[in-house]
C-alpha cells in the first residue's frame, strides 16, 4: 500500500501518528475522519490515514493525520479472546515475573522461583484432568455399579479390569494436554519481519528490550520443559494408582524414570542464563526437545503397561495416591511462594514511601494466578462429582467425593475473596470522607462560580474524582487478598492428615460442620459463576469495543509484557506493535517529515518503548503527546525495575523535552508523568520536566450551555482528541517541531 502524498515544503511536514489505547476504536474514530484507507501494515495492525479526496483530511495547522491501529494484536480472535478464561492463571503468573525490584542482586533467583511457580500451574492443570478423568469416572464411578446406572456412555467399560479402564481414559489427558501444546505452538507472527533495523540505537534500559524481545527461542524451550514436565505428572499419577506390594522391576524402572524428568524440568527452569540464550543454540535446545521426546515415549510406555500389568491392583476408595499429590502440590506452592516472598522483600528497593505493591508485585500475582488455577481446577472436579453423585451432596463423604485437598483448597478460595470482598468495602467505607474531602476541594478549586442549580451536578463530579483515586487503594488490597489466597493453599497440608474441613473448623472455631460444606457448595457455585462471567467477558471484549474498554485494560497490560516464565501464556503484542512503530516512524521521518506521536492510554506504553528504540537522528525530528497515559501511575508502580523516573526522564531527553501530557483528575487509570499541577500546589519540580504534565479540567462545565439542554459529559478515560487542551498541545508541539527545524545548526 502506498502512503498518501504531501504537499508543502519539506521543513513544514509533519506527521501526526495517533495510537490507540484499550478501547479498540476504529481508525476512523482515532482520526476523528469518517473516510480513511489503510497505508501500511495488515489486518491485525495497521496505519491508516483520511482520503485526501475528502475535505478536513489534515489535522492542526496542516499536518498529516495517521493512525495505528493494533487492537487486534492481543485479540484478533474470538477464539483467543475467549482463551482468557483458561490463560489467566498463566498470563498473571508470566506478569508477575516483570513485577521484579529493580535490583539486579535477586534477578535470577526471582526469575527461577517464577518459573518454578509456572511450572507447578501446568502440572495443576494436567491433575485436575486425571482427577477427573482417572480418579472420578475410571476409578470411582467405574467401579460402583450405582454410579454406572443409567450412565450407557460409560457401560462399555463399566466391569473391566481397572488397569485397562486407566489405561483407556488415561488419553483424555493426553488430548486435552496436545490441545494446550497446540495453543501454545501456534505461530503469532514472523518476528524477523518486524524486527528494529538499529538495535544499537536502543536505549540501555530495559523497558526497551519488550520491542527488541525475540520470545521465540525462549517460548519454545520452555514449551518443551513444561510439556515434558506435565506427561510425567501424568505418568506419576498411572504409577502410583499402580503402586502395591511387590513392585515389577518394569514399574520400578518407569518409576526413576519419570522422576528423572521431572528433576532435569526443575534443574533446567532454575538455569536462567542458559534458557534465556539468545537466538538458536544448539546445546540447550537439543536438551528440551530430547527430554519432550523422552517424556512423551515414557507416557506410552506407562500406559502400556498400565493396561497390560498382571499384578493386582490395591483397593481404595479413590485413586491411589492422587489425593496426596494434589496436597503435595498445593503445599509446594505454598512454600515456593513463601521464598518468593521473602526474597523480594529483602531485595525490594525502591523510593521511600513505595506502594506496597511494589515491593510485592512479583508474589502477590503470581499468588493470585496460581489461586485461581487451584480454583479452576477444583471447581472443574467438584463440578464433575456433583454431577456423577445424583442422590447426595458432594460436601459428604460419598464414593465420588472429590479429594479433601480440593475442598480445602475451594473452601479457602471462598473465604479470601469474602475476607477481600469485606475488606475493600470496609476501606472503601473508611476512606470515603478523606476522598470526598478531596474531591470537593478539587471540584471547588475546578468550579468557583458554579451557580446554586448545579449542586447536583458538583456532587457527581466529586463522585468520579472520588472513584477515579480510589485506584490507589488497590495495592494494599491486592496483597492481602495474596496472603489470604497463599493461607488457602496452605490449609491443604491437611487434606494429607485426612482431615475434614467441616470436622476441623466445628472442633476448633466452634463453626457447625454444616455451616462449613454450606460455605464449600456456595464457593464452587461462585467460582463457576467467576468462571462465566470471565466467558461473557470474553464474548463481549471482542464483539463490542466499548465493553472491551473495562475488561480490555488488564488483558492489554498483561499481554503487553513478553512470555518469559509460562509458555502457554497469551502471547506479546509488543515483539511486534514496538519495532513495527519503530519501522513506521524512521521511514517517515528519512524521507523528510517530522512526526508527533500522540498515544492514549496503553497506547502511550507502546509509544514510551517506541521511543526508547529510536536512534537520535530520528528522536530529533519527534515529538510526543500523551493522554490519559497509566505510566506513571500503574507502571511505575507494578513495575519498577522497567518504568521509573529514570527512564521517564529518558524519553524526555531523547524528544527534546517536545512533550506534553494531558491528564484528568476523573480518569481511573491515567494521570500525571512528573507533577499534578493542581491548583494550589507549590511548584517543587524544576527544569524541563515540569513542563511536561497539563491538568484538564473535566468537565468543561457544569450547566447545559446556551445550545445544549444537558451540562457537557464527564469524560474520565475517554480520549480527547477533539478537546481545545488537545488542539492547543498539538498547535505547540507543531510549532517547536517547525521552530526547532528552521533553527541553524
Amino acid at each position: 500500500m502506498a502512503d498518501a502524498s504531501t504537499t508543502g515544503p519539506a521543513s513544514d511536514r509533519i506527521v501526526e501518528l495517533r495510537v490507540h489505547g484499550v478501547s479498540g476504536a476504529g481508525a476512523d474514530q482515532v482520526l476523528d475522519r469518517p473516510h480513511v484507507h489503510q497505508v501500511a501494515g495488515d489486518r491485525s495492525g495497521g496505519f491508516y490515514r483520511p482520503r485526501e479526496a475528502y475535505p478536513d483530511a489534515n489535522g492542526t495547522g496542516g499536518i498529516m493525520l495517521e493512525a495505528y491501529r493494533w487492537s487486534d494484536l492481543p485479540s484478533g480472535t474470538a477464539v483467543r479472546t475467549l482463551s482468557l478464561v483458561f490463560l489467566l492463571p498463566f498470563m498473571l503468573c508470566n506478569v508477575a515475573l516483570w513485577m521484579r525490584p529493580a535490583g539486579h542482586a535477586s534477578k535470577h533467583g526471582i526469575v527461577a522461583l517464577c518459573r518454578v511457580l509456572a511450572l507447578t500451574l501446568t502440572m495443576l492443570y494436567v491433575l485436575s484432568i486425571v482427577g477427573v478423568a482417572l480418579d472420578l469416572i475410571a476409578w470411582r464411578c467405574m467401579g460402583t455399579p450405582s454410579c454406572m446406572t443409567g450412565r450407557s456412555w460409560l457401560s462399555w467399560l463399566g466391569g473391566r479390569p481397572p488397569g485397562l479402564r486407566l489405561g483407556v481414559l488415561a488419553l483424555v489427558p493426553v488430548a486435552a494436554l496436545g490441545v494446550v501444546w497446540w495453543l501454545g505452538a501456534r505461530p503469532s507472527h514472523s518476528f524477523d519481519a518486524f524486527r528494529t533495523r538499529d538495535p544499537a540505537a536502543a536505549s540501555e534500559h530495559r523497558l526497551s528490550g519488550v520491542g527488541q524481545w525475540d520470545g521465540t527461542p525462549l517460548v519454545s524451550r520452555l514449551r518443551s520443559v513444561h510439556v515434558a514436565a506435565a506427561f510425567a505428572t501424568l505418568d506419576g499419577s498411572l504409577l502410583a494408582a499402580r503402586d502395591s506390594e511387590g513392585a515389577s522391576p518394569v514399574m520400578l524402572v518407569l518409576v526413576m524414570a519419570t522422576g528423572a524428568v521431572l528433576l532435569v524440568c526443575l534443574v533446567l527452569l532454575t538455569t536462567v542464563r542458559s534458557l534465556d540464550h539468545p537466538g538458536p543454540s544448539a546445546r540447550i535446545d537439543g536438551l528440551t526437545r530430547g527430554l519432550r521426546t523422552i517424556a512423551c515415549g515414557l507416557t506410552i510406555l506407562v500406559i502400556v503397561h498400565t493396561i497390560i500389568s498382571p499384578q493386582p491392583w490395591p483397593q481404595g476408595r479413590e485413586l491411589p495416591g492422587y489425593g496426596a499429590t494434589v496436597a503435595w502440590l498445593f503445599v509446594s506452592q505454598t512454600a515456593l511462594l513463601v521464598v518468593l516472598a521473602t526474597l523480594v522483600i529483602w531485595r525490594r528497593g525502591g523510593p521511600p514511601g513505595s506502594s506496597p505493591l511494589r515491593a510485592l508485585g512479583a508474589p502477590a500475582f503470581v499468588t493470585v494466578g496460581a489461586g485461581l488455577a487451584v480454583a479452576f481446577s477444583a471447581e472443574l472436579v467438584y463440578r464433575v462429582s456433583d454431577l456423577l453423585d445424583r442422590d447426595g451432596e458432594t460436601a459428604d463423604r460419598l464414593a465420588t467425593s472429590p479429594p479433601l485437598a480440593y475442598k480445602w483448597a475451594i473452601f479457602g478460595f471462598f473465604i479470601a475473596v469474602l475476607t477481600a470482598v469485606l475488606v475493600g468495602g470496609v476501606g472503601t467505607v473508611l476512606t470515603r470522607r478523606e476522598r470526598r474531602r478531596s474531591a470537593a476541594a478539587i471540584v471547588a478549586a475546578d468550579f468557583p462560580h458554579a451557580p446554586p442549580e448545579a449542586a447536583q451536578r458538583l456532587r457527581q463530579i466529586e463522585q468520579a474524582v472520588a472513584r477515579a483515586r480510589f485506584t490507589e487503594r488497590l495495592p494494599p488490597l491486592t496483597v492481602v487478598y495474596a496472603a489470604l489466597a497463599a493461607a488457602g493453599l496452605a490449609t491443604s497440608l491437611l487434606g494429607l492428615l485426612q482431615l475434614y474441613p467441616g470436622d476441623v473448623i466445628q472442633r476448633y472455631v466452634r463453626v457447625p460442620a454444616d455451616l462449613v460444606n454450606f460455605l464449600i457448595g456456595m464457593g464452587s457455585y461462585a467460582i463457576a459463576a467467576i468462571v462465566l462471567g470471565l466467558v461473557i467477558g470474553g464474548i463481549f471484549a471482542y464483539r463490542t469495543a466499548q465493553f472491551r474498554r473495562y475488561v480490555g485494560v488488564l488483558w492489554d497490560l498483561g499481554t503487553f509484557w513478553p512470555r518469559a516464565t509460562h509458555p502457554f501464556a497469551p502471547p506479546c503484542y509488543a515483539e511486534r506493535a514496538v519495532p513495527e512503530l519503530t519501522r513506521r516512524i524512521t521511514y517517515l521521518v528519512e524521507r523528510g517529515e517530522a512526526v508527533l506521536l500522540a498515544g492514549h492510554s496503553h497506547g502511550s506504553v507502546l509509544l514510551a518503548a517506541t521511543v526508547l528504540q529510536l536512534p537520535p537522528r530520528v528522536t530529533d525530528r519527534v515529538a510526543l503527546l500523551t493522554y490519559g497515559t497509566p505510566l506513571q501511575r500503574l507502571y511505575s508502580q507494578l513495575f519498577p525495575a522497567y518504568v521509573d523516573d529514570e527512564v521517564l526522564r529518558e524519553i524526555g531527553e531523547r524528544v527534546g523535552w517536545r512533550w506534553v501530557n494531558l491528564w484528568r483528575e476523573t480518569d481511573p487509570i491515567g494521570g500525571w508523568i512528573f507533577a499534578p499541577h493542581r491548583p494550589g500546589d507549590h511548584a517543587t519540580l524544576t527544569g524541563p520536566e515540569a513542563t511536561v504534565d497539563r491538568r484538564l479540567v473535566d468537565p468543561h462545565g457544569v450547566v447545559p450551555p446556551p445550545y445544549d439542554s444537558v451540562p457537557p459529559p464527564i469524560l474520565g478515560h475517554w480520549p480527547c482528541e477533539s478537546d481545545e487542551a488537545f488542539v492547543a498541545a498539538e498547535q505547540e508541539l507543531v510549532d517547536r517541531l517547525r521552530g526547532d527545524r528552521r533553527r541553524p545548526g
